[in-house]
């Protein structure tokens, strides 16, 4: 081999995955005049095996040559092909292409196999000193077939079938959980069961569709923040504001903000102006229950100031991500308590007396449905957006006493002209709505920013950007 043509060519070198240890590695020669595609697609030039590698895309990456003069020595490029889990080059993720160097280090997915690209030159250098069976060379004509990976040239038969496109099961089993949303397919279906069960027993159906309803729009919001939090934690939240409600505590609340407070709710037979209606609202409903929801924060946020690590972080509020998610936690405990233990069963009392047990029970259940719905731009948007100045605190401490108070009155404000626009006007009420939802996916966008894991957030590595 002439020294230009040592130059022209280059290697990309496996050194993790299946069946690669030291003495095994594969090694696969790269042409300058041929684009290398890498991925579990049979159609690729490095087909990696499906059940092995099920982090790797269909088509993860290629490896492009770029034109250069004769002279000169060729180099390549390494592409991402809009993969699920990124391509990462020396730990970073690629973002379209970038020139790989001599030594870059080329990982598929997160945690999936790495590829070492070398110049061909140097390699062969490199095996004249080490033992021969140490790195094997792949010959640019040969090509090898281990358990784990195998190299072909561009496949000329796109009709080819292989076993798991006939089975899609059987590689993509692992990712039903992470990416196919198996786990709230699985709840329907549990559901859906359950009402089958409890047909004529109206109360347990109301809670049924209360719980369900719910569950769906938190696991809308936690797929929005995209970090991982135990579901035991989040469940504690919301229980830990449920036990609240039906505990003195209450009460003390209710004798502040409503009793020493101009936060008194009106009767029905009460006639008062707009302005009149908002303040007590903001002291009665906003300033009260946006305080009652964030007990369990408060807890968590002391929990994060004395419990090490990686409890502070699975417990606590480590980040703006936590309190969100905390905080609309808690949120959904505060909707169901509220609506099944009080409205729902004062609106089926009400159509029971005046229609029959039959229309009380069907009006209970058609209330339950907006009520719980509404949460999302309702009780769910407030406790959220204040959640979020929680971790903001924890990131700022030195400007906590301004964080915090904002957060507060931000979402009293917000519950406040919910509940007043509510009884004026529906368009209004929709207008607040809206905001309301508005602020608190603004809070999660930025929350995503500011995150110190961001570069694992499972939302930003879904939409393929940070």
């Amino acid at each position: 081999m002439t020294g230009k043509n040592a130059r022209q060519n280059a290697i990309l070198r496996q050194v993790s995955g299946i069946g690669t240890s030291f003495g095994s590695e594969t090694c696969y020669s790269l042409l300058p005049s041929q684009e290398v595609v890498i991925g579990r697609d049979p159609s690729c030039q490095v087909v990696l095996e499906a059940m092995s590698y099920r982090m790797v895309s269909r088509r993860h990456a290629a490896v492009r040559p770029l034109t250069s003069s004769a002279d000169a020595q060729a180099s390549w490029l390494i592409c991402d092909l809009a993969s699920a889990n990124g391509t990462y080059l020396n730990g970073q993720r690629l973002q379209g292409c970038q020139q790989l160097m001599n030594g870059d280090s080329i990982t598929l997915g997160h945690d999936g196999p790495e590829f070492v690209f070398e110049y061909e030159q140097n390699h062969e250098q490199a095996t004249a000193i080490a033992p021969p069976a140490a790195i094997p060379l792949t010959p640019a004509n040969s090509y090898p077939t281990p358990t784990s990976a195998h190299y072909r040239p561009p496949s000329k038969t796109p009709d080819a079938l292989s076993f798991t496109q006939l089975f899609p099961i059987i590689s993509t089993g692992k990712d039903l959980t992470r990416k196919a949303y198996l786990i709230p397919g699985v709840l329907t279906v549990i559901f859906v069961v359950l009402m089958f069960a409890t047909v004529g027993q109206p109360q347990a159906n109301q809670v049924i569709v209360a719980i369900y309803i719910a569950s769906a729009a938190y696991y809308f919001i936690y797929q929005l923040c995209g970090k991982p939090k135990p579901w035991w934690v989040l469940c504690a939240s919301a229980l830990t504001t449920a036990v609240i409600l039906l505990t003195p505590v209450l009460d003390l609340f209710i004798f502040v903000f409503r009793g020493l407070l101009p936060g008194s709710l009106p009767s029905e037979q009460e006639s008062i102006t707009l302005t009149e209606l908002l303040v007590r609202m903001f002291f009665g409903a906003g300033l009260m229950e946006e305080l009652l929801k964030a007990i369990p924060l408060l807890i968590a946020f002391m929990i994060a100031k004395v419990v090490p690590s990686p409890w502070r972080e699975r417990i606590g509020i480590t980040e703006p991500l936590d309190g969100i998610l905390l905080g609309t936690a808690s949120a959904v405990g505060f909707t169901l308590l509220e609506t099944l233990g009080q409205y729902v069963p004062n609106i089926t009392q009400s159509v029971s007396a005046q229609y029959g047990a039959g229309a009380g029970n069907l009006a209970g259940l058609q209330l339950v449905i907006p009520r719980i719905l509404g949460s999302v731009a309702g009780h769910m948007a407030y406790s959220g957006y204040f959640g979020y100045f929680f971790g903001l605190a924890v990131l700022k401490p030195s400007k906590s006493w301004q964080i915090l108070p904002v957060g507060y009155l931000t979402a009293a404000g917000l519950h406040a002209l919910w509940n007043t626009t509510g009884i004026f006007n529906g368009l209004l009420l929709v207008i607040v709505g809206v905001l309301s939802y508005a602020f608190l996916m603004a809070a999660i966008l930025k929350a995503r920013v500011l995150s110190p894991t961001r570069s694992q957030n499972f939302a930003t590595r879904f939409l393929g950007r940070k």
